[in-house]
């Protein structure tokens, strides 16, 4: 069961890219998030939630994570993610 509520979107939706590409983070209006890692497509599914500029996740198994936006950056995990610009 998910715990987390949907929220209304926010100014973070859209897809969030490591430097490298290696780790996808989808941001979906819906308060859904959807990662991919390498060439594994949907490794972590789950809910999001937005209160300011801090985001916490509950991903389908119950894992619970959080971070941050500072910058248009995202911080998370140990990750620093960029938001992914349509012409790339």
């Amino acid at each position: 069961m998910n715990t987390i509520s949907k929220t209304a979107p926010h100014p973070y939706v859209g897809m969030w890219v490591t430097e490298d590409g290696h780790i996808r983070q989808e941001l979906r209006a819906d308060g859904r998030y959807d990662e991919a890692r390498g060439t594994r497509q949907s490794a972590y599914q789950g809910d999001y939630q937005v209160s300011g500029s801090y985001i916490t996740y509950q991903d389908d198994t119950g894992f619970t994570a959080d971070g941050y936006f500072e910058n248009d950056v995202l911080y998370h995990g140990g990750m620093v993610m960029f938001r992914e610009n349509n012409g790339n």
